[in-house]
């Protein structure tokens, strides 16, 4: 744990004009994109809502490059990987790293509430365009329609379509990406951060709806009814019960929020190391693999290609969990408690800030500067959450057998192309039990085995 503080210190004091720049953009940006949002929001949901992500992706953009900038200080993934020498490799592995970093931290930025922070703010900007709209209508004798404008666009054919196109025109773009031009990688990270968002938001949206149902069943309120006669007659019960609960409550925020940051971290900093992950195994994958391979070659073939695209996406994150569980707990649990210490400071800090501005007028002066008041805390505790979450990743590789920089920047180039040869040559396989065989091979290409060093 002294080393993760002794790190952090370091990258923070090098690297803190930097990060306060690219964390400082990323929210201007978010501000700006959700502002037009909600302005063509007011006149079209198709339209503002195709705009929403990019607020999101302003958000990522900056946090991938703050984690990228801290790189160049961090030993053991300097070792392991050392930084690209030029600006082509560079911007490759910026792009993968954004890439690779949507899903993940778009799920990370639902679950926490950011998300829905960002759509209430887009619901209200877009309210307040349209009140302006219906206004001059009225005095002009007009009538507006609001069909189909600001959030009126959920389950529907068209949000479906968008997922299907967005996800294909992602598809395409990685499997032709070498004949493409550079530029196109803009694209590639639009379409993937549209398919992800309006996924994302449908989940929500459902998982909203069996919450619903679920809570107004009969057999919810005979529920509620038996724990307040248990926890009225027996004390101690009731004392288990709300401590269960505030436990739970509590877990999210002090053992989840790291932890997701730190899989963020590893996602973004790719597979440095890759340990061997477990291979599937049992009855039903192996039926599973025999139907497989009895399919016709063409389907395999276009299956196989639709699947790795797919499986990529959770393939590193799989590999950042496996780093923090082969880091061991000591190391994770006191990453854990440090940033459980930050969060103690953060709020530590907004009760500083207000005591030194002291008591204010609520409208001549919160109302219009409590903003840029209160940015004085993200702009002092971001820089520091993000220079120990990569100092905690870096402390994590010390943990581990490390790949060599050879075979780091072989897996780096499985994970793209290459892979998808690796299934091709799998599905070409006709014999027996062959595509089994195969499978483990890939696995050996993809881990070290337990023994084998730098």
């Amino acid at each position: 744990m002294l080393t993760v503080i002794a790190m952090t210190g370091r990258l923070l004091l090098a690297h803190w004009p930097a990060l306060l720049a690219w964390f400082l953009g990323g929210i201007l940006v978010r501000y700006l994109v959700i502002e037009l949002a909600g302005f063509v929001g007011a006149f079209s949901a198709l339209g503002g809502q195709l705009l929403l992500p990019l607020a999101i992706l302003a958000r990522l953009v900056s946090f991938v490059a703050m984690f990228l900038v801290l790189r160049d200080g961090m030993t053991r993934l300097g070792t392991i990987a050392p930084l690209p020498g030029d600006a082509v490799a560079r911007r490759r592995a910026f792009v993968d790293a954004v890439l690779g970093g949507i899903l993940p931290f778009f799920a990370f930025y639902a679950a926490w509430g950011y998300l829905r922070d960002d759509w209430f703010a887009y619901l209200a900007r877009g309210l307040e365009v349209q009140q302006g709209v219906n206004a001059a209508a009225i005095f002009a004798g007009e009538t507006v329609s609001t069909e189909g404008t600001i959030d009126q666009l959920m389950f529907e054919p068209a949000t479906i379509a968008l997922i299907v196109v967005a996800f294909a025109g992602r598809w395409a773009w990685n499997r032709y990406r070498s004949r493409l031009p550079k530029w196109s990688a803009i694209g590639a990270v639009y379409l993937e951060a549209v398919w992800v968002f309006l996924t994302v938001i449908l989940i929500s949206e459902a998982l909203g709806r069996v919450s619903a149902w679920v809570a107004s069943r009969q057999a919810m309120v005979w529920l509620a009814d038996v724990r307040a006669w248990v926890t009225s007659r027996v004390e101690p019960v009731a004392w288990l019960w709300e401590a269960v609960e505030w436990l739970l409550g509590e877990a999210g925020g002090i053992i989840l929020l790291p932890l997701a940051w730190l899989t963020i971290a590893g996602v973004i900093y790719g597979q440095a190391v890759a340990p061997q992950a477990p291979r599937l195994g049992g009855v039903l994958v192996d039926r599973a693999r025999r139907r497989f391979s009895s399919l016709p070659e063409a389907v395999r073939r276009r299956l196989g290609d639709v699947w790795w695209d797919f499986a990529a996406r959770f393939r590193p994150i799989g590999r950042a969990v496996v780093l923090m569980w082969r880091a061991g707990p000591v190391l994770v649990g006191g990453y854990v408690l440090l940033y459980t210490i930050v969060l103690g400071f953060e709020q530590m800090l907004r009760i500083w800030v207000t005591r030194l501005v002291g008591p204010q007028d609520l409208y001549t002066f919160w109302a219009v500067a409590d903003a840029v008041v209160l940015l004085l805390v993200p702009l002092i505790v971001e820089p520091l959450r993000v220079s120990l979450v990569a100092s905690a990743y870096d402390a994590t590789l010390a943990r581990l057998v490390p790949a060599s920089a050879s075979e780091s920047s072989r897996l780096d180039e499985q994970s793209g192309e290459s892979g998808k040869r690796l299934w091709r040559d799998e599905l070409d396989s006709e014999r027996p039990g062959g595509v089994e065989r195969d499978e483990e091979r890939d696995g050996d290409r993809e881990g070290v085995r337990p023994g084998q060093g730098a």
